[in-house]
């Protein structure tokens, strides 16, 4: 992934007035200045002028001074001694421009509520549409279902309204898709002009035949699992996902819903088709031990997370040992076995008899004495006696059989 980055108090030196690029006073609140920052963001996103080379610094100009008035620290910094007082470090900041090829895609210019950066693959159409309070919201009281397909790189948006009672109690929306379709689950927070800005959103994940994503506003912590960082872990180190697997939970910026409406949506995000889904709110004083549930689960799931960091630094110790034994083995067993070699071979040389070379047993014939001759014709001869002297005696033994046999028979 490419990244471009903006550089702190090394930039030039006419760099405009954080309050100037903004368009928004000193005394600006948090949410005029985010108001302003999305608005810009999206109006000068390269995505969107792609026959205006200016666009990207514009685009970038605006991301670094929201950079500065989004933290309080470096906002006061910059209130009482300009540029000079900022740490050049601290205000190196990355802008990630990896797709900025891809038309109607939106990257980094959204921050959530937390002033967190967003990166996200959301169509900028659906957000500027969002954001202009265009967009049709359909209503979906707590305690019931709606089903829909929704194109790619568009979105269905659904106004859910609580009660106090039930934001006291707590509020779920899931989404899923039986057929597997791949989608977000989207939340936006009212802005100040009357439109709405992205603060949540959530990737679809498979989980066993279908497809789902949740938000869960239960007044206690939860996660989401950011399955990036087990791909990443696993192409870099295939023994190391595991230890991994658990890192990749990242906190939910918004754990409580206050009453009132909010807004949630559903963004296509198949490449070709239409997703299926079916997207529902839910109360969570009718699922009170569901929620206790989830509460300890997630408690015992971050207790594992340590506990597996502390057991990687141990299995890490103990492979590092037993690759070292194991190395140390082999050369043990090469070493043994030669030492072995080496005292047969000297047992062999305490003989006055020499080794038999193969020659001498070819053939299946045993070695000869050294006074050994060869034999003549007499020995030919003998053997051939020998031969025929067996011949007889077999024919005699033959003959008494047959003489016996003749006795009895007579």
């Amino acid at each position: 992934m490419s990244t471009k980055k903006v550089e702190g108090p090394s930039a030039p030196a006419n760099r405009r007035d954080p309050y100037e690029v903004l368009s928004v006073s000193r005394d600006a609140t948090d949410q005029e200045i985010k108001s302003a920052y999305r608005k810009l963001a999206l109006k000068y996103h390269p995505d969107k002028n792609a026959n205006n080379p200016e666009a990207s610094d514009l685009f970038k100009e605006v991301a670094f001074s929201y950079s500065i008035l989004s933290d309080p620290e470096k906002r006061r910094q910059y209130d009482n001694a300009g540029f000079e007082a900022l740490d050049a470090d601290g205000m190196e900041m990355e802008v990630d421009l990896s797709n900025l090829g891809t038309v109607n895609t939106m990257f980094a210019a959204l921050f959530s509520k937390l002033g967190v950066p967003i990166k996200t693959t959301v169509s900028a159409n659906v957000l500027e549409e969002a954001m202009n309070g265009t967009v049709t919201v359909r209503p979906l009281p707590i305690g019931t279902s709606v089903s829909g397909k929704v194109d790619k790189q568009c979105a269905h948006f659904f106004g859910v309204t609580i009660s106090e009672q039930q934001a006291e109690s707590g509020v779920v929306v899931r989404v899923t898709s039986t057929a597997q379709s791949k989608f977000k689950l989207l939340y936006f927070e009212q802005d100040s002009s009357g439109g709405y800005g992205l603060a949540l959103q959530e990737e679809s994940e498979k989980t066993g035949k279908v497809t789902s994503a949740g938000m869960y506003f239960l007044h206690f912590q939860v996660y989401r699992m950011d399955s990036t960082v087990n791909a990443l872990a696993a192409a870099k180190d295939p023994e190391s996902a595991f230890f991994k697997r658990l890192e990749g939970l990242q906190p939910c910026e918004v754990s409580e819903l206050r009453a009132g409406t909010h807004i949630f949506a559903v963004y296509g995000d198949n490449f070709f088709k239409t997703a299926s889904y079916t997207i529902e709110a839910l109360c969570a004083k009718t699922y009170e031990d569901t929620t206790e549930k989830l509460k300890e689960i997630e408690a015992q799931i971050l207790r594992k997370r340590n506990d597996l960091r502390q057991f990687e630094t141990e299995y890490r110790k103990a492979l590092a040992r037993f690759q070292e034994v194991t190395t140390r083995y082999t050369q043990e067993k090469q070493t043994v076995d030669e030492l072995l070699k080496q005292r047969d071979s000297i047992h062999s040389s305490f003989s006055v008899v020499k080794t038999p070379s193969s020659s001498n047993l070819s053939n299946g014939s045993s070695s000869k004495a050294q006074g050994d001759e060869p034999k003549g014709d007499g020995d030919s001869a003998g053997e051939e006696g020998g031969a025929e002297s067996r011949d007889k005696s077999k024919r005699k033994w033959f003959n008494l059989n047959i003489k016996g046999s003749e006795k009895k028979v007579g």
